[in-house]
C-alpha cells in the first residue's frame, strides 16, 4: 500500500484525510467552509519556536525533526502552517499579470512547503504514534484539515487561471512533463468541485468536514480494538503446535503488558495469522480469529457500522454534486479502469475459477481431517490449520521449515541486493539521523557505480500500541528538481513480531512477500526523475502504484536471493535446493483461498459504492451479497467491511480495492518480459523498467509508460496462469 502524506502538497491517500497543500494538488478529490478558516495563534506552543515550523535541517538536505516533535506542538503548527499557505496561494490567485504555467501551476508547486514539512510528521504520529493524547487533536482537526483543503480548491480566482493555462495555445510549446502537470492540476480542480456554483461548494465542504470527522472516528475505534483486545494463553498446553518462534514473540507481548506467565496473542494479522496455521487448540482458533474478523463489528463504543452507513450517504450525495452516478464513478473516472463495470467484468471473470479452486481445496482439508478422525466440518478458523496439513501432504512442504531461513534482517539485506541488481541502488545505514521510534533504522541509498546520493529509507518493522496494523510505504519527501535537485525520503511501515530478545525474528513466507511488496513502492519512490513533485515517484493513479509493488514480490523466490539470503537462522546454511523446488511447485498453493478472500473485499467495496444512496446496513449487505456471489463458507472476507480501513479509513482506495488485482494484471504480464528474456536480472529489460516505470512518477499516462516497456497492453491471461487457474505452459 503507497501511503501519501500531503508532504509536497500532495492530496492525501491512505488512510487518512484528503489535504491540499499549494505547494502541490496532484492528488485531489476533497473539499472545505469558511466558517473553519484557520488562525496562526491559539496555541500551548509559541509558533516562533515550534520545530515542526522551522525548516529541516541536518544531513542529506535536511531531515524531519523526529527527535524534537510534542504533541502539543501539532495543532499549533497545522494553523500557522494553513494560515502561511493559504496565504500564499492567494498571492497566485490575485496576481495581475495574465496566468501563465510558470506564474500560476509552477507557482503553485513551489509553495506550501512548511505545511507539507508540517503534516509529514503529523502522518507519522497518525500511523505510527496514536496515542490517547494524539487522538483528540486528530479528532478536531482533520475537519479543518478537509474544511482548508476546500479554501484551495474551490478558490475561483485559482482555478480560473489553472483553466487559463490549460485552454491556453501556448500550452503546446511547454514540454510534456508541463503539459501533464497542468492538466493534473486543472483535472483535479474540476473533480474536486472548481466548477460548481456557490450553494453547492458550500455542501460539498460540509461534505468533506464531516467525512473527513467520520474517517478518523472509524480508525480510532478499529485502533482501539486492535490495540485493546488480545487473546491470553495462560496454560502452556493450549500452545501444542505452535513453533517456537510464535511462542517466544506471545510470551514478549505478554512481557510488554504486564502479563508474566502467560502468553499473548495480539489482534494483528502478523499474530493472528500464525496461530491459526499452527495451533492445535481449535476453540483457541476460533476465538482468535473471531476476535480479528469481527474489529469494528462489536457493538459498543466502536462499532463501525452506523459510521459506514454515513460515510456511504455522504459520498452518494457528493459524487450527485460533483455530476457522477455514484462514488465509484467519480473514483473510477480518473484511473486506467475508468469504469465500474470494467473492474466487475475483471473480478468476476477471475472469481468463478478461484471459488471453483476453493471447493477443491476444501475437499483436500476435509478428506484429512475426516482420516485424522477430527469429526468437524471445516469452518474459517480451520482453514490454515488444514491448508497447512495439505501443503505437507501434497508438496511435503512445511511452512514452519520454510521460516527458519526467513530471517527479517537478512531478508532485508536481500531486498538491497535486488534493487542494486535492478535499479543500481546501495543502501548504507547511518546513524546520525533522529528517528521517532527506537524501533526505527535509516539508510543512505546512493547509485552504486557513482556514489551519488539518491535518498533515505526509513525502516520500521515491528507492531506496538498505537501503531496501525498492516504494512505500507510513506514518502516524507517527494524528489525533484523545480529549484535545485532535491531527494527524496522514503519509509516501509510494518507489524512483525518481535521474538525472543537478542533471537533473529523469523517470518512466514507471505509476509516476506509483502515485505518485498512494500519495498517496490519504496523502490517506485526512490526512482523517481521528475522536474516537478507532484509528479513525482508514486504519485500515480490508484490501480496503477501497486504495479510496481506486486512486481518485485516476484524477485524474492529467484534462487538468487534464497541462495545468498535465504539462511538458516541458527546453522548460517543457505536454504536447501530440494526446499526451493518443494517451493516452486507449491507456488499456487492456496490461490483459491487467497484470491475469493481478498475478491470478497474488492467486491463488497465496489458494489457498496454502486449502490448510490440507498439506505445501508453495512452488516447485513455484506451478508446477502457474498450469499448472491456464492462466497464459500468456509471463507471470510481479508477485511471485513466494519475495519476495513482501505475503503474507509480515507476516501483513498474507496471504489479502488480492486487496484490490487487490475494491477497484478500488469505485474503477471510484466514478469513475463524478464522470463522471457535472460530471466529475473536481464539488464536490458531492467533498464526498461527504471525508464518507463520506476522513474517517470506521473509525468506520462500510465498506459503509455507500460506500452514502451512491454511493447504492447497487458494479457490477461497471463494472471491466470500466474495464480494457477489456468494450465502454465510449458
Amino acid at each position: 500500500m503507497s501511503n501519501r502524506f500531503a508532504q509536497a502538497g500532495r492530496w492525501l491517500a491512505l488512510p487518512a484525510i484528503t489535504v491540499l497543500t499549494l505547494s502541490h494538488c496532484a492528488k485531489t478529490n476533497n473539499t472545505m467552509s469558511t466558517s473553519s478558516t484557520p488562525t496562526a495563534t491559539t496555541t500551548q506552543t509559541s509558533t516562533n519556536k515550534n520545530p515542526l515550523l522551522a525548516e529541516w535541517r541536518g544531513p542529506f538536505g535536511g531531515v524531519p525533526p523526529f527527535d524534537q516533535v510534542a504533541v502539543a506542538d501539532f495543532r499549533p503548527a497545522m494553523e500557522a502552517a494553513m494560515t502561511e499557505n493559504l496565504a500564499e496561494v492567494d498571492r497566485i490567485a490575485n496576481n495581475q499579470a495574465a496566468p501563465t504555467f510558470e506564474n500560476t501551476i509552477a507557482a503553485l508547486e513551489r509553495v506550501g512547503q512548511t505545511l507539507d514539512q508540517v503534516m509529514t510528521v503529523y502522518g507519522i504520529w497518525r500511523s505510527n504514534m496514536n496515542s490517547p493524547e494524539f487522538q483528540p487533536i486528530e479528532r478536531e482537526m482533520a475537519p479543518r484539515l478537509a474544511a482548508f483543503s476546500d479554501r484551495i480548491s474551490q478558490n475561483k480566482p485559482l482555478f480560473q487561471r489553472i483553466e487559463a493555462v490549460y485552454n491556453s495555445p501556448q500550452k503546446a510549446n511547454l514540454t510534456p512533463e508541463q503539459q501533464r502537470l497542468a492538466w493534473v492540476y486543472y483535472n483535479n480542480f474540476v473533480r474536486a468541485g472548481a466548477r460548481l456554483d456557490e450553494q453547492a461548494k458550500a455542501r460539498l465542504s460540509e461534505i468533506n468536514q464531516q467525512l473527513a470527522g467520520l474517517f478518523t472516528q472509524f480508525n480510532q475505534h478499529v485502533l482501539a480494538e486492535e490495540t485493546d483486545q488480545v487473546l491470553i494463553i495462560e496454560k502452556e498446553a493450549d500452545l501444542a503446535g505452535l513453533p517456537q518462534s510464535l511462542r517466544d514473540a506471545a510470551a514478549a507481548a505478554a512481557a510488554a503488558r504486564n502479563k508474566p506467565n502467560a502468553w499473548v496473542i495480539t489482534n494483528t494479522r502478523s499474530s493472528i495469522d500464525p496461530f491459526l496455521t499452527y495451533s492445535d487448540n481449535r476453540a483457541l482458533r476460533e476465538k482468535a480469529w473471531r476476535m480479528f474478523v469481527n474489529r469494528g463489528d462489536n457493538g459498543g463504543e466502536n462499532d463501525n457500522n452506523v459510521i459506514i452507513s454515513q460515510i456511504l450517504q455522504l459520498r452518494a450525495e457528493r459524487a450527485k454534486l460533483l455530476g457522477y452516478k455514484t462514488h465509484a464513478h467519480w473514483r473510477l473516472d480518473n484511473t486506467m479502469a475508468k469504469t465500474p463495470e470494467k473492474t466487475l467484468e475483471l473480478m468476476e471473470a477471475v472469481w468463478k475459477p478461484a471459488v471453483a479452486r476453493v471447493r477443491e481445496e476444501v475437499a483436500d482439508m476435509q478428506a484429512i481431517a475426516d482420516k485424522e478422525g477430527a469429526g468437524i466440518k471445516i469452518e474459517p478458523w480451520d482453514y490454515r490449520y488444514y491448508a497447512e496439513k495439505v501443503r505437507k501432504d501434497k508438496y511435503d512442504l512445511d511452512q514452519n521449515e520454510v521460516k527458519q531461513y526467513l530471517q527479517l534482517d537478512k531478508l532485508r539485506e536481500g531486498m538491497f541486493w535486488v534493487a542494486g541488481e535492478l535499479l543500481g541502488f546501495n543502501f548504507k545505514p547511518v546513524t546520525n539521523i533522529p528517528v521517532y521510534h527506537p524501533d526505527v533504522r535509516v539508510w543512505e541509498v546512493t547509485n552504486k557505480e557513482s556514489g551519488k546520493h539518491i535518498g533515505l529509507w526509513y525502516f520500521d518493522p515491528y507492531a506496538r500500541p498505537g501503531k496501525r496494523s498492516g504494512a505500507w510505504m510513506n514518502a516524507y519527501r517527494d524528489q525533484q528538481r523545480l529549484d535545485g535537485d532535491i531527494t527524496t525520503i522514503v519509509s516501509n511501515n510494518s507489524n512483525f513480531v518481535k521474538g525472543k530478545e537478542g533471537e533473529p525474528v523469523l517470518i512466514s513466507w507471505d509476509d516476506a512477500t509483502t515485505l518485498f511488496h512494500e519495498f517496490g513502492h519504496a523502490l517506485h519512490g526512490l526512482s523517481s526523475n521528475v522536474t516537478y513533485p507532484s509528479l513525482a515517484g508514486t504519485s500515480v493513479v490508484r490501480d496503477y502504484v501497486e504495479f510496481p509493488s506486486q512486481l518485485l514480490e516476484h524477485w524474492l523466490s529467484t534462487p538468487e536471493v534464497l541462495q545468498r539470503f535465504a539462511v538458516h537462522y541458527q546453522t548460517g546454511q543457505p536454504i536447501p535446493q530440494p526446499l526451493v523446488e518443494r517451493i516452486k511447485r507449491a507456488d499456487t498453493f492456496n490461490q483459491g483461498f487467497e484470491t475469493v478472500e481478498f475478491l470478497a473485499s474488492a467486491l463488497i467495496d465496489m458494489k457498496l459504492h454502486l449502490a448510490g444512496d440507498a439506505k445501508i446496513d453495512p452488516d447485513a449487505f455484506e451478508q446477502e451479497t457474498l450469499a448472491a456471489l456464492g462466497m464459500p463458507a468456509e471463507i471470510v472476507m481479508r477485511h471485513r467491511t466494519p475495519h476495513f480501513g482501505h475503503a474507509f479509513g480515507s476516501d483513498g482506495y474507496s471504489a479502488g480495492y480492486y487496484s490490487y488485482l487490475w494491477s497484478d494484471v500488469l505485474t503477471a504480464d510484466a514478469f513475463g518480459a524478464f522470463t522471457e528474456a535472460g530471466g529475473p536480472y536481464d539488464k536490458e529489460v531492467a533498464e526498461r523498467l527504471r525508464k518507463y516505470v520506476f522513474s517517470v512518477g506521473n509525468t506520462i499516462d500510465p498506459a503509455e509508460g507500460y506500452r514502451s516497456f512491454r511493447g504492447r497492453d497487458a494479457q490477461v491471461d497471463a494472471l491466470m496462469r500466474k495464480r494457477g487457474f489456468v494450465e502454465k505452459e510449458k
